[in-house]
């Protein structure tokens, strides 16, 4: 399977200090891959110079084999990264439906595109519909956090980035939004390929339900990584429990 994203040694400063040390990372067309650590280690910096929100101090991010570490943040979602940060970032004073049609706007899909592609998110998020003149910030956690998911599908990523998607959210919601990202991976974009997702989370019994693969993050550097079915307990206890 081709690699669809490649970090190659990156290395990230923060005001000064050392985040990144030598990240090593892959994430292939279809998958699920996890990156997980304790807070601090560096899982949250990762993504940000991925996204562009962080300027990589030494190393290489190569987005279908082209590198795109030099790129700005707005070139890089159009090359088919979307990005769910952790907090949600929804417009809490627009509706539902007016959040929706910025991704859609954003990505410039219109008519019959449009049209299909906000009742594919509605298919994956019946909640949503049922909201649209509702204001962001009246719904629940859980309910943000798919309107901020469906929002980024509305750009029709090649990579979805979620940081930390289960933060707040009440364990029903949570075993929602997994069963979602196991369908969403099954699900051909309208060029063919599969959905890739890369996922920030703590919460080890999510990760295991939803990954295929991951990486443990300690001290700005991957210390382990392989299968999701490969996690032992002893990385667990080493380098993920708080």
């Amino acid at each position: 399977m081709s690699t669809l994203l490649h970090l190659k040694s990156v290395e990230a400063d923060i005001s000064g200090s050392r985040i990144l040390r030598g990240v090593e990372l892959e994430v292939r067309p279809g998958e699920v891959v996890a990156l997980m650590g304790r807070n601090g280690v560096g899982k949250t910096t990762t993504l940000k110079t991925i996204t562009g929100l962080l300027p990589v101090r030494a190393g290489a991010i190569m987005f279908e084999e082209k590198p795109i570490h030099r790129l700005a943040t707005d070139v890089r979602a159009r090359l088919g990264i979307g990005y769910v940060p952790q907090g949600r970032d929804i417009f809490p004073h627009m509706t539902v439906e007016e959040n929706l049609r910025i991704g859609l706007v954003v990505h410039g899909r219109k008519g019959a595109d449009a049209a299909n592609a906000l009742e594919r998110v509605y298919e994956l998020f019946p909640v949503l519909k049922e909201m649209l003149g509702r204001k962001g910030g009246v719904l629940s956690g859980g309910q943000q956090q798919q309107l901020a998911i469906g929002r980024a599908l509305l750009c029709d990523p090649k990579l979805l980035i979620l940081d930390e998607p289960t933060e707040g959210i009440q364990p029903s919601i949570i075993e929602q939004i997994g069963d979602t990202l196991r369908r969403l991976r099954t699900i051909p974009r309208a060029d063919g390929t599969g959905l890739a997702i890369l996922l920030v989370e703590q919460y080890v019994d999510f990760c295991r339900a939803v990954a295929d693969r991951y990486y443990a993050l300690d001290r700005g550097a991957v210390v382990s990584s392989g299968a999701i079915a490969d996690l032992t307990d002893d990385v667990v206890r080493i380098h993920l429990q708080v």
